[in-house]
């Protein structure tokens, strides 16, 4: 009878762990591995019109701050600490955006969550990088859980919600 309840036990954790298919933050992922869509929540859009950020808002960033300006960078699943290249809104250059990398499907994905401006505390915001034409897609080299991209920049765009 034990057996029988740790195989029992076993099976719905396994479940559990597997159909859920979530990540950090609680996003649910699409079959392809990228995460679905997620609420900004109301302090971050509360802080976000206080610090005159609007939908739309963008600024450069250096995607990876332990990579600016390399050709090639290699980006994992988690999370990641990004620069600001240009001021945002009442964001200055130079400010640290916090948030997370997604490389399972074709494009990487990265939401940002946080921003800590100099000599300041960090605040919620929403925002996505992103960049035209195909350029945050992965090369041919990049391996599961990673991928590499050509050039270390791209924009930081607010959001209203994560789609």
């Amino acid at each position: 009878m034990p057996t029988t309840k740790a195989l029992l036990l076993s099976s719905i954790v396994l479940l559990a762990t597997s159909s859920g298919c979530t990540t950090t933050r609680g996003v649910a992922l699409r079959p392809d591995g990228t995460p679905g869509p997620q609420e900004c929540p109301a302090k971050a859009l509360e802080v976000m019109r206080y610090l005159k950020l609007r939908v739309g808002d963008a600024a450069l960033v250096e995607l990876d701050a332990n990579q600016i300006d390399a050709r090639r960078i290699s980006l994992y699943d988690g999370p990641i600490e990004s620069i600001l290249k240009d001021d945002l809104g009442t964001l200055e250059a130079t400010t640290r955006l916090y948030g997370q990398v997604w490389t399972s499907g074709p494009q990487v994905v990265i939401r940002y969550y946080e921003a800590h401006p100099p000599d300041s505390d960090k605040v919620p915001i929403c925002a996505v990088a992103r960049l035209s034409r195909d350029q945050m897609r992965k090369l041919p080299e990049s391996k599961p859980g990673m991928a590499i991209l050509d050039g270390s920049i791209a924009a930081a765009y607010i959001v209203d919600a994560f789609r």
